[in-house]
């Protein structure tokens, strides 16, 4: 993410490049989750999900079947569940190579085994409950960072917590603390004018932000392999590499 605005975008551009008419093969999975969300049976559907089921932050992610049975409804509402129901399987799902299968512009996402793998849909619930928790979130943080238009991201290294917020029109502002800090204490560091850089096709993205002849880039590993971490932090000084920190936990 997330999130998931970053991901909407790259999902456009993915459907424009490669998205195409959805081949007889897969066909029969997608109809199969058709199925069981046209059927109402939560705990079937449950379990052609893949976990965690990332919500955009700070909605926490559905991380087990209990939950998604509890949070079912805050996710499928009647227009997303519309939207499922009366799609066609050759006509408005997409295989798009090792991405998987999106429903229309990238609003679901499946495996090629019909398993559920990411809803960017986003119901009037979830809408409210997120305006919530960032309103909460917003209480509990420092003066200086209080004011932005969407939280992006908040990560952790060894040494230091980062936050990442989109102040408006995508000009994303950084934020860090030694890792002992909380939110709620003054930043060390505050950069503005940051700017998000697509890296290659599977999602992967980074912000760069500017300040002098440094350059603090925060890269987030949406695909990856099994060790690769969520996000790094790299810091450039005239070009030079002078720091590289791997996040131990991520909240995107």
């Amino acid at each position: 993410m997330k999130k998931l605005t970053t991901t909407l975008l790259l999902i456009l551009s993915f459907f424009v490049v490669f998205g195409q008419t959805l081949e007889a093969r897969y066909q029969p999975a997608v109809s199969g989750f058709i199925n069981a969300v046209k059927s109402k049976n939560v705990n079937k559907l449950a379990d052609r999900v893949a976990y965690p089921l990332e919500r955009e932050y700070p909605l926490p992610a559905i991380k087990n079947k209990q939950e998604f049975i509890k949070r079912y409804k805050e996710v499928f509402d009647d227009q997303l569940i519309k939207m499922i129901v009366n799609s066609k399987p050759a006509k408005d799902w997409s295989q798009v190579g090792w991405r998987g299968i999106m429903l229309f512009q990238g609003d679901l996402w499946l495996d090629d085994d019909g398993t559920l793998r990411s809803v960017n849909h986003q119901s009037a619930v979830e809408r409210k409950n997120r305006a919530v928790l960032i309103a909460r979130e917003k209480s509990g943080l420092h003066e200086s960072i209080k004011v932005f238009k969407d939280p992006v991201l908040v990560f952790e290294t060894a040494k230091f917590r980062i936050r990442i917020d989109d102040l408006g029109n995508h000009n994303y502002r950084y934020a860090s603390w030694p890792l002992k800090s909380k939110m709620s204490d003054q930043p060390d560091l505050i950069l503005k004018k940051g700017e998000w850089v697509p890296e290659g096709s599977g999602g992967n993205h980074r912000f760069d932000f500017k300040s002098g002849n440094f350059l603090y880039s925060c890269w987030v590993m949406e695909m990856g392999g099994k060790d690769t971490p969520p996000a790094i932090l790299t810091i450039y000084k005239a070009n030079k590499e002078i720091l590289s920190q791997d996040a131990t936990t991520i909240k995107n």
